[in-house]
């Protein structure tokens, strides 16, 4: 069992996830459907690999609780992995991140978006369904203030998806279980640590979320994650989550704080072959800061219906902006995968395994696959649309610091 090969090949396909369970073939997701690849995995390799890369000094903590999350950079390509136990062994679910610094523009997102980081204080939430970009939408803010803004950037994450390269910001990330051990105490930590923009990656829990409000009415910008289908849903979920007998008052809090709601999914171009965010914002007038207060939440979607005057999208009204939009920035020459790919009825001119897959190339990387550290590039420019012939540069991590060896505990890798 050849991990290196099987995300290599993943990568080259263009899947957004790997799955590999014991007894069963490798699972690619790709366009949110999942085929599977090569022949059933046994249990023992996938026990070894798991071993290997959790490392000795946190294999306990897996074997008490039965799963283990953390984030590497395999194959040149950045991976959020989760690992976990299944009645057959061990099962990998892997999360192949995007190769280059999100922004704004390469996302294919709203510009006028923008306007959400000039605020210095306030909660911008980010929801949408699992795989829908949230997090993708949430480096790119976080991006844009770090390209033009020397403010003090705290992120918090678990794991850490994208790294980012402090240019004009300040810029420290923190993952919890390695750098803090849970949100709690990091949102209790930031709050020393003079922070003037926090992220959340995920408000998973009551007290994550009342620490994250009572960040965002200090003073600071904070950006959280939260699933949802719809603007009023994320609300709904934040307020619904407390006791009965405080949610008028978080209500009350989060209405005075609440500076915008982002909720998305990614919808497939079959024109441009890619998938391009499509959005619902709601921004945070006097009329929908009283629906929030009174959980009025079925009057927000008429606010959002009638609000573009104070800069909302409802869906309809965003996928026609998107229909009519002219310059779109394209990941590379080649594209991606479509969706109604299958065996018989491939890409033209890519060659197909019997699975249905593309092999990863013996001669070199797929321009999927983000090169390996010590190979160098020079950043591409911010705020730039690319051309569909040209190939994108990509962002290379910086390699990792004497003292960050230092730092490590011994097992660790």
């Amino acid at each position: 069992m050849d991990l290196d090969a099987l995300i290599q090949t993943a990568a080259t396909n263009g899947a957004s996830d790997l799955h590999l369970e014991a007894g069963l073939p490798a699972a690619i997701r790709i366009r949110g459907a999942l085929r599977t690849t090569g022949e059933p995995l046994p249990a023992r390799p996938l026990l070894d690999t798991a071993r290997r890369l959790i490392g000795e000094e946190h294999w306990p903590h897996f074997l008490e609780r039965r799963s283990y999350d953390f984030s590497r950079t395999i194959q040149g390509v950045r991976c959020r992995l989760n690992i976990f136990q299944t009645s057959r062994g061990v099962g990998f679910s892997i999360r192949l991140l995007a190769a280059f610094q999100a922004t704004i523009d390469r996302l294919n997102l709203h510009p006028d978006l923008r306007k959400l980081i000039q605020h210095n204080n306030g909660l911008i939430l980010v929801s949408g369904p699992t795989g829908s970009g949230k997090s993708s939408t949430l480096a790119a803010l976080i991006q844009e203030i770090n390209l033009t803004d020397a403010r003090h950037i705290v992120t918090i994450e678990n794991p850490i998806e994208y790294t980012f390269r402090p240019r004009r910001a300040y810029l420290r990330q923190r993952e919890v279980g390695r750098d803090t051990p849970s949100f709690e105490q990091a949102l209790l930590d930031s709050l020393r640590e003079d922070p003037d923009v926090l992220m959340v990656g995920e408000m998973r829990d009551p007290e994550t979320m009342r620490l994250t409000l009572n960040a965002a009415e200090t003073g600071h910008l904070v950006m959280a994650t939260v699933h949802s289908s719809t603007c009023a849903e994320a609300l709904q979920r934040v307020i619904g989550a407390f006791p009965a007998e405080i949610q008028a008052s978080i209500a009350a809090q989060l209405a005075d704080c609440i500076l915008a709601v982002i909720t998305q999914r990614l919808r497939f171009r079959p024109d441009l072959n890619i998938r391009v965010p499509e959005c619902e914002v709601m921004m945070a007038t006097h009329a929908v800061r009283s629906f929030i207060r009174n959980r009025d939440f079925f009057k927000i979607v008429s606010a959002i219906e009638t609000g573009a005057d104070h800069g909302m999208w409802s869906f309809q009204r965003y996928r026609t902006w998107l229909e009519q939009r002219k310059t779109w920035s394209l990941p590379s020459q080649e594209g991606e995968p479509p969706d109604a790919e299958t065996p018989e009825t491939g890409a033209p001119g890519v060659p197909l395994s019997p699975s249905g897959l593309t092999p990863p190339l013996s001669g070199g990387k797929s321009s999927a696959v983000r090169p390996s550290l010590g190979e160098s590039e020079t950043p591409e420019a911010p705020h730039t649309t690319h051309h569909p012939m040209r190939p994108r540069r990509i962002e290379i991590e910086p390699t990792e610091s004497e003292f960050g060896k230092i730092l490590k505990r011994p097992g660790e890798e």
